[in-house]
């Protein structure tokens, strides 16, 4: 992070559970020779600009069993019971995180988001501060770009004219909300009762860093991802 903001406080923030509906011990299920939670965990920890992950979870004695306890660098911060289940609001999680721990400003990502890179979480960070000098921009979150033909459910053209087939790459981009990360401080946070405030920067991740894991489907495509970037990178 460049140097005017060298002096701020960045917390990142790792929601976990232990239960997963779709794919079971989701998050504890080996993945490339680790737990699927090391790898965001770790990425995270390697991070100088971030002062302190903090994992909320209701799984510390699981967390406990795979060898991963509270440091100095890590703190595991246990869910209230009323804030467990599966259908409870992430931003309801996410308030009670930033009640309990201070800081200037909040990474939230996912423990389903193996791929990304320490690379790409500096670049949000940059691009933020950028963003923040020159405009209102209070908040980012992550995306993924495409410029291609939607249709509704009905068959209707949602995004172009099928009587008017212009090239795809002429069509105006669409951006998907891929859930791989977020910024946000408390501010933007109170205003908005949500992770994406009032005036969001949108951030491109690489689509081969992008997959979130959420069923078995997306399991597959996460494993045959990593295992085709091991292979560049064993090549290169």
């Amino acid at each position: 992070m460049s140097e005017p903001e060298s002096d701020l406080r960045l917390v990142a923030l790792l929601p976990m559970k232990a239960h997963s509906e779709r794919v079971a011990g989701k998050n504890f299920r080996p993945f490339r020779g680790k737990p699927l939670y090391r790898w965001m965990l770790d990425t995270l920890l390697s991070l100088p600009e971030v002062a302190q992950v903090v994992i909320d979870t209701d799984a510390r004695e699981l967390l406990a069993s795979h060898g991963t306890f509270e440091t100095s660098d890590l703190r595991i911060l246990d869910r209230p019971e009323e804030l467990c289940g599966d259908h409870v609001s992430m931003n309801r999680i996410l308030e009670h995180d930033i009640a309990s721990i201070p800081a200037d400003l909040y990474l939230m990502t996912h423990t389903t988001n193996p791929l990304l890179s320490a690379a790409s979480v500096r670049g949000a960070f940059e691009a933020l501060h950028k963003q923040r000098e020159a405009s209102d921009c209070d908040s980012l979150f992550s995306v993924n770009r495409f410029q291609t033909r939607f249709y509704r459910e009905d068959g209707s053209a949602v995004n172009h004219d099928p009587a008017d087939l212009i090239r795809t790459q002429d069509l105006e981009p669409w951006y998907e909300e891929n859930s791989n990360l977020y910024l946000f401080t408390r501010e933007s946070f109170a205003a908005t009762g949500a992770r994406i405030g009032v005036c969001p920067m949108l951030f491109e991740t690489p689509l081969a860093e992008s997959v979130d894991i959420d069923d078995a489907a997306g399991w597959r495509l996460a494993s045959l991802i990593a295992c085709g970037l091991e292979e560049e990178e064993a090549a290169s």
